[in-house]
């Protein structure tokens, strides 16, 4: 399924139930061990240390455990505004309309919120699965931008996509691309003014990046022509008021929300921090270029063969 404003990559029941027994795990391979030999300062930091880690699994697990509840009752709230909407019910005037579809934004952004929390739980804790599989880079956003469309027209925004036809199928996780442009959507649609324009943009890409070196000249990677492309760039571009040098890498923080005049700011900042863990997970890297005043492009890069297949190490 694609990753909707109102969707996740991740499959809520059986995360929250992964993350559960997850935490388990960890906590019984995080056993202290043996601190006879240690002097008494240096148990007494070791016991802070695991201490710390049991606090802090057992708060993604609460998370996790409270997002997954909230799902419910929201669902069915969000079923009713639609059932009214449609009018099955009897008609409604203008401004019933105008409520109900208030009521639906503001159902729609909440669920969006929960599924970053459950996301960050899961990314946190474990190890994500990936289910890689051939498909069309083209098709996959397109999706994307054909389910957001109504948002930006909402908001009074220009959404372009246009296809590349020099990308040709290969391997990726087709549900966690989709959840990663769906973040950085979300992100422009927040940060762009009413009137402002974001572009959304594939290409084939040859991501230079260092291998496990070996001795020999000939191994050195300064000294290779492959003009290949070994890897996808998608980048998501708008007309917002840019971002200062000194966030660029502070906005994939968790929890990070940077404040600007005149935009709107609210959300749980786990957007980004959930865009750039999923994209390491695949194998990529994901960056931002900004100026004040001259908007924003959010890029990021999966390789063109997945991580557990490809040789050499990435460092």
């Amino acid at each position: 399924m694609a990753a909707t404003p109102e969707n996740s990559c991740v499959s809520p029941a059986r995360d929250v139930d992964a993350v559960e027994s997850l935490v388990s795990r960890q906590l019984a391979s995080s056993m202290p061990p043996q601190t006879e030999c240690l002097s008494p300062e240096c148990k007494q930091v070791l016991q802070q240390h695991y201490q710390l880690q049991e606090r802090f699994l057992r708060t993604n697990n609460a998370l996790a455990s409270a997002a997954h509840d909230l799902k419910t009752p929201l669902a069915i709230l969000n079923g009713y505004v639609e059932l009214l909407q449609s009018e099955k019910l009897g008609d409604l005037n203008d401004r019933q309309r105008e409520v109900l579809g208030d009521m639906r934004s503001n159902g729609q952004r909440l669920q969006h919120f929960i599924e970053d929390f459950l996301s960050f739980s899961v990314l946190e804790t474990g190890k994500m699965k990936l289910r890689y599989e051939a498909a069309d880079m083209n098709a996959c956003l397109s999706e994307v931008c054909r389910l957001w469309s109504p948002r930006f027209h909402e908001r009074k925004l220009a959404l372009y996509f246009l296809s590349n036809d020099k990308l040709t199928e290969f391997s990726f996780d087709v549900p966690k691309v989709e959840r990663v442009v769906s973040n950085l959507l979300e992100n422009a649609s927040k940060f762009t003014p009413s009137g402002g324009t974001v572009w959304l943009h594939a290409e084939p890409y040859m991501w230079d990046r260092r291998v496990e070196r070996r001795s020999g000249v000939a191994n050195d990677r300064r000294r290779r022509n492959n003009p290949q492309p070994n890897s996808v760039k998608v980048s998501v571009s708008d007309t917002g008021p840019g971002i200062p040098a000194e966030y660029h890498i502070e906005v994939f923080d968790d929890f990070f929300r940077l404040r600007q005049t005149g935009t709107q700011s609210d959300g749980t900042g786990l957007g980004l921090a959930t865009a750039r863990r999923l994209v390491n997970t695949m194998g990529g890297k994901i960056w931002v270029e900004s100026e004040p005043g001259a908007g924003c492009k959010f890029s990021f890069i999966i390789p063109l063969t997945p991580l557990s297949a490809s040789k050499g190490k990435i460092e």
